[in-house]
Order: structure tokens, then sequence, then C-alpha cells
């Protein structure tokens, strides 16, 4: 049975064990058939290679890839530096990945791109994304409408379309939703395992991360549970079927 390994960047537990029932749910994977690591607290194994899995799933997380490296806190530093330290063999292998917020930061950071908090940030949310031309063709995406709704909430973004990466999502306030490295590094902006409950304990978690005033957390989950948010878990699902 083939196994993926899921990288997991969130420090509060409760959000990671949240993620991680999201991600399972909506891709349709057991528990046996995931390696899960939590980079807050596990070191990653000197002798783990990426290519001895299915494919490889990176979470989301409060860090910023474009932050100072003296404002990041040890613990995002650490996150940090472990999954960058994969990315080199991912994308020369061209070893399935598919990252999912945080992930296009660190995989447009790796690939030389601009991150920052310049253009693109997007509040806590629901989104109207588009696919492009390419989106229409790529074997994942094609099967989403040409638009659809997703659930959004970042600092920073992807400034410019990194080298070599095909554009597959885009959205009126941020443009680089989706992107492709080679044929089979994935990443996307939004959250593609996130449903409104989901993102409702989120808001509580991070109601002091930031991300919004925290007075205006009520009205976010309120918004959140009103949104049609349906297609973007098929990516996940997706990426399952096609690797697995």
């Amino acid at each position: 049975m083939s196994r993926f390994l899921l990288l997991q960047l969130r420090p509060e537990a409760e959000a990671s064990d949240s993620e991680f029932r999201a991600i399972l749910t909506t891709s349709g994977l057991s528990e046996d058939r995931v390696h899960r690591l939590c980079l807050d607290h596990e070191d990653l194994p000197p002798d783990l290679d990426p290519g001895d899995y299915a494919g490889v799933i990176v979470g989301g997380g409060p860090g910023c890839v474009s932050d100072p490296p003296a404002k990041k806190a040890p613990v995002e530093r650490r996150i940090e530096e472990a999954i960058l330290r994969l990315m080199p063999r991912i994308t020369a292998q061209d070893i399935p990945f598919m990252g999912c917020c945080y992930g296009i930061g660190i995989l447009a950071h790796h690939l030389g791109a601009e991150v920052s908090k310049d253009r693109y940030g997007e509040p806590v949310g629901a989104v109207t994304c588009y696919r492009t031309e390419d989106g229409a063709q790529d074997p994942l995406t094609i099967g989403l409408p040409d638009r659809f709704d997703a659930f959004v909430g970042h600092k920073e973004a992807v400034q410019g379309l990194p080298k070599g990466a095909v554009h597959l999502i885009s959205s009126g306030p941020c443009p680089y939703q989706m992107i492709r490295y080679g044929q089979n590094v994935y990443a996307t902006q939004f959250h593609p395992e996130a449903d409104a409950k989901e993102f409702e304990t989120r808001i509580h978690i991070y109601r002091h991360k930031g991300y919004f005033a925290p007075e205006e957390a009520d009205t976010l989950i309120e918004m959140c549970r009103a949104a049609q948010v349906t297609e973007p878990p098929r990516l996940l699902e997706g990426f399952v079927e096609r690797y697995g």
C-alpha cells in the first residue's frame, strides 16, 4: 500500500490535529497510509527520502517565509529550515508534492521568486478563484469549474510567477492561487483541505495572531458558514488518486 508523507507546520496542537483530520477527510487517505511528521516538535529523520513516498503533502502554518530571520520564533525557523532542506530533492526529482498555503511560499522561495507582504495578502474568508488556460489542461485542475470559491487567509504572497512554473489558478486579490513546477510539484495559496467548520476552528485559534482584529472573529465565522466552498477538496482527492 502506497504511503504519503505529511509534513505539518502548525505549533498549536489543536490546529495541527484538526488540520490532520481535515486532510484525511478531503484526500480520502486512511491514517495507515500517512507518515505524519509535526515539524514543530519532530526532527526530519536523517535518512528520510521523499522519493520513498507516493507523494508529499505540506500543511499550512502561521509562519511567513518572508519575515526577517531575527523576527522569527525559534520554532518557526526550525520548521522552515527543515522543509526547505527537502525542496531541492523534490523539485530536482519531480517528486509529487502538494503544498497548501504556506507551501506555496516555501516552493516559490526555493525557486528564487519573491515572496513578501507587499501585495496580494488576503483577509480570512472565501474568495472567488479562476482557472487559467493552463489550469484548464492540467491533470489535477482539469475537473474543476472555471470559477469556484475557496477559503484563504494569508499575510504574504508570491509576487511573481517563479521561473519554470506554470500558473494554474488565480483570484482578483491574489493572482497566484495555484502553481505547478515540473509535472508533479504543486502548491496552492488557498486551503484545499478546509471547510467552514475547519476554518471556524482556526479563527478561534489564530484570533490573536494578526490575521484579523480579534473582535471580528464572530463575523468571520458567520461569513465562512455562509460561503459555498465545495470544489477545493477535489484537489487533494485528485492528488491522492493520481499518485497513490
